[in-house]
């Protein structure tokens, strides 16, 4: 039996539309076996529990991809990444199932073969890459196969996730978004995603502040979020450096100062705590390490 463990990612981080991604201290954990017959699939709800789910929809993909036959497998998930929250729970499913299929194959695909068969399953690299090889990450598609770059990220750098208790659609975000941009709004995010990396990079929080603005997705989709506003006041009022919607939402992210995340964090669950959409708040750090398979027998 192996067991994989797979970081949350965030996306986006402001102006860095599809492009950027950075992974997180949240972790999904995956642990599968070949077994005699069938597919045995525990710790989802039972409408999960077949070959549409999509950890094992990876795995058969990766399978094809090595070309070995379909094996029955028991699957066993546990994760703290909340579903249709902008934390990338669908890449810690598709980086799941790729990784466990290949170290159950003897690691038959090289690792950009399965960051590829993960980014077809998403498709987009912004939260599978980050995903599979830890830190942040800058990533785009060209020839249908993913280009990616690891953008360093300052020590102390920390985040803060407040994660309300709604879901929301990807589908319904993209459909917010308009056909076509002014050129004004595309320099405008441009320039500062190219400041963004580099404050990142630095761990300069007040050139972040300035950066992590945006005009091509975020002003279109705070409309579909309840209490967005609220919750960037009680980030911004509580010392955070920025503010941005992780991913496409629900989950919105503020950025911090790391030896003060935890009383920033603290300080937003308070002016949040009587909100009906029920926030929670987590101090979160950035995983470096990317996903790990660990053999368990």
């Amino acid at each position: 039996m192996i067991r994989v463990i797979v970081p949350a990612t965030t996306a986006n981080l402001g102006p860095g539309f599809d492009s950027l991604g950075c992974a997180l201290s949240l972790y999904a954990r995956f642990e599968c076996e070949k077994i005699d017959s069938g597919l045995w699939i525990e710790g989802c709800d039972e409408q999960y529990r077949n070959e549409d789910n999509l950890f094992v929809r990876a795995f058969r993909r990766a399978e094809r991809a090595m070309g070995v036959s379909e094996s029955p497998i028991h699957v066993r998930l546990n994760t703290e990444v909340p579903a249709s929250r902008g934390l990338g729970s669908s890449a810690t499913l598709s980086v799941g199932g790729v990784l466990a299929a290949n170290a159950l194959n003897g690691n038959l695909l090289k690792p950009d073969e399965c960051l590829a068969l993960a980014v077809e399953l998403e498709g987009h690299p912004d939260n599978a890459a980050p995903a599979m090889l830890g830190g942040m990450r800058a990533s785009f598609m060209e020839d249908g196969k993913p280009v990616t770059a690891e953008v360093p990220i300052g020590e102390n750098i920390g985040f803060i996730a407040m994660i309300p208790n709604f879901e929301t659609k990807t589908s319904d975000m993209r459909r917010a978004l308009p056909e076509c941009v002014p050129m004004g709004d595309a320099i405008f995010n441009l320039s500062r995603v190219a400041v963004l990396i580099r404050a990142m990079e630095t761990g300069d929080l007040n050139l972040i502040a300035h950066a992590m603005t945006d005009r091509l997705h975020q002003p279109y989709r705070e409309k579909l979020i309840d209490d967005c506003d609220r919750a960037r006041r009680a980030a911004m009022e509580s010392g955070a450096a920025a503010f941005c919607i992780s991913g496409s939402g629900s989950t919105c992210l503020a950025v911090a100062d790391g030896e003060n995340a935890e009383t920033i964090a603290e300080g937003i669950r308070k002016k949040l705590a009587d909100s009906p959409y029920g926030w929670r708040v987590l101090h979160l750090n950035p995983d470096r390490c990317g996903a790990q398979v660990e053999e368990l027998r």
